[in-house]
């Protein structure tokens, strides 16, 4: 199900993204690879990987955005809470199910509700701006991808500026120097901020599939049973089962997961 929210900080985080990565692009093929290599086959090769990359981080953001992580579906009936504290709830409890009040539903183990999604979510890790969208079941995968895309971007750009004023560092003009190194400095500056953004984010995803404890969960402490199993078992079921190879590729892929579409309470 593609879901897109209205969230006006979201919107603006997006919007500087994809701006962002616009720039670099910008700065990489008209202020480094055409005045430098423009001339050779590395230009070609160095402008065809960079633009790839790009296409690869735009796909697996756009899928990070679009695809629902893992929303759980409202009741077609409206449900009667006045049980609340009876056997049976306390029974459902056991089974791993509990209530969400503001929403009005039982939700599996592992859902929580989001403020600004104003749903539950499976296995939400938590609400990112930068796409968005919630962190959770359906999509985290993409997530780690787009994190990881922005970060070889970022590392690139750095590559290509030191490459390119070490090999080419005389130009034809004051004006012409003057503007490359003002692009390569601003350039290089947000190259390291993402970068180093998107790392200190990568590590915290990682430990959370690692140690099987979502960000939500780690901080309502609400992970109490945690089922002894793997670290290849527990990124096989972000990643999918798979080869290691393919887990950054953006491209639909199968993944066996347990859906809730068909769920009526």
């Amino acid at each position: 199900m593609v879901v897109f929210r209205s969230d006006p900080c979201g919107i603006v985080c997006m919007g500087i993204t994809y701006s962002a990565v616009a720039y670099a692009d910008y700065v990489v093929v008209r202020h480094l690879i055409i005045p430098s290599m423009s001339d050779t086959l590395w230009g070609a090769f160095h402008m065809m990987i960079f633009n790839v990359v790009i296409f690869l981080m735009v796909y697996s953001h756009l899928k990070a955005v679009l695809t629902d992580p893992g929303v759980v579906p409202l009741p077609k009936t409206s449900l009667d809470f006045s049980d609340m504290h009876s056997g049976q709830k306390r029974k459902e409890k056991e089974d791993g199910w509990t209530v969400c009040m503001k929403c009005e539903t039982y939700r599996p183990p592992r859902a929580h509700h989001c403020r600004i999604c104003q749903r539950c979510v499976r296995r939400m890790d938590h609400h990112c701006p930068w796409i968005n969208n919630c962190v959770g079941e359906f999509n985290q995968k993409f997530f780690i991808q787009f994190l990881f895309y922005v970060g070889i971007i970022s590392m690139y750009s750095i590559s290509l500026v030191i490459a390119v004023w070490v090999s080419d560092p005389e130009t034809k003009s004051f004006e012409v120097r003057h503007t490359r190194i003002v692009h390569s400095i601003v350039l290089v500056v947000e190259a390291i901020l993402f970068g180093l953004f998107v790392m200190a984010i990568g590590c915290d995803q990682m430990q959370a599939i690692l140690s099987d404890e979502t960000a939500v969960e780690q901080v309502k402490k609400s992970r109490a049973y945690k089922e002894k199993r793997s670290r290849m078992a527990l990124l096989q079921e972000v990643f999918g089962s798979g080869s290691v190879a393919l887990w950054m590729c953006p491209f639909p892929m199968h993944r066996s997961t347990d859906s809730l579409q068909d769920f009526v309470v």
